[in-house]
């Protein structure tokens, strides 16, 4: 019979026949601060589930990813959005003899900072607040401080690492500017997020009578396919197919994840279509006119009355505007509208 205080040696062990390239959770660089090693699970997986249990990743069944307070139940939210991109991401790093449990922190935690309304909420507080705004950057606020009453969650370096540096913002995929993440397990939830958000968006889109499919650059179309399904297929694969080198199953390239030309341009092409046609065209309409102006008059309601603020809220910053900024952001859309309404804010 195995003791169960050898079922994480176990599994560590077993991460030994995992890809050269692969990053193994006894080998990392550790927690902001020591604790002894759980006696059945891994580092990374303890992080995994340190993150599905908590209060941030719950709140995010009620923000906005892209549609804000749709009618359809179907419609996209920033917690399915995190799911999928765990599915893609999870599927990849099995396929490249990369490290599961790695990746499945990572994603799950990568939008934890994510605001109220989606990048609406961003880009309001972004402009607000004078030392910036990055989801990113909040995600990582949020496990290393806000969470777990002030203590953080303490996570590893290398979940952390993931979190921190997944965000694109606008720019190309795969491009100049697309940034690095340490593991090669980070850069598969990187553009694991990218698959994601570009197929479900176009979903929504073509739900909410914006586009419909036929409307999709045919250039894109006929490298990726037509369908959901289709699209999200090719993509993988070929993501698996041009990063083979990353499974130690090759010596040919260099071990990193990436797309081929044709896939890339033509994933490049749908994501500029979004953009040109859904995000900057939705971000006019009157629900996301609302939301500015909600998480604007919550910004100055709050930054004049910090007295209002949650007690816990006090001990997270000295400053007045980072303690407002952290407050709203962790906000679900229905809290921040009903906080409005409440304090008689809304227009």
């Amino acid at each position: 019979m195995v003791s169960r205080l050898n079922i994480r040696q176990l599994t560590e062990e077993k991460e030994g026949g995992l890809s050269p390239n692969a990053t193994k959770s006894r080998l990392s660089r550790g927690r902001l601060r020591p604790e002894e090693p759980c006696p059945i699970r891994t580092e990374f997986q303890r992080d995994r589930d340190r993150i599905i249990h908590a209060k941030a990743f719950r709140r995010l069944k009620h923000k906005t990813q892209v549609f804000i307070a749709p009618i359809d139940d179907h419609y996209v939210t920033r917690l399915t959005h995190t799911l999928e991109v765990s599915q893609i991401a999870r599927t990849m790093a099995r396929a490249l003899n990369l490290n599961e449990d790695l990746t499945e922190a990572i994603a799950l935690g990568h939008d934890l900072g994510h605001t109220p309304f989606g990048h609406v909420g961003e880009d309001v507080l972004n402009e607000l607040y004078h030392g910036g705004f990055r989801h990113n950057e909040q995600s990582l606020r949020v496990v290393d401080l806000l969470e777990n009453d002030g203590h953080g969650l303490n996570l590893t370096w290398e979940v952390r690492d993931g979190i921190v540096n997944h965000s694109k913002t606008r720019i190309e995929i795969l491009g100049q500017d697309w940034g690095k993440v340490a593991t090669l397990e980070g850069e598969v939830c990187k553009i694991a997020d990218v698959i994601a958000y570009i197929n479900h968006d176009i979903g929504d889109a073509v739900r909410a009578g914006i586009i419909t499919d036929g409307d999709l650059p045919l250039s894109a179309v006929k490298v990726l396919g037509l369908s959901h399904s289709q699209r999200i297929n090719t993509m993988v694969c070929d993501i698996i197919d041009y990063s083979w080198a990353a499974s130690g199953h090759s010596t040919q390239g260099s071990p990193t994840i990436g797309m081929s030309p044709p896939v890339l341009e033509a994933t490049n092409t749908l994501r500029k279509f979004l953009f040109d046609r859904v995000y900057n065209l939705h971000s006019a309409q009157d629900e996301s006119a609302k939301a500015r102006g909600v998480i604007r008059r919550l910004y100055e309601y709050f930054k004049e009355h910090g007295d209002r603020l949650p007690p816990e809220y006090h001990h997270y910053s000295d400053e007045m505007e980072r303690r407002v900024v952290d407050y709203i952001a962790g906000m679900t859309d229905q809290y921040a509208l009903r906080m409005a309404e409440e304090l008689a804010l809304t227009a």
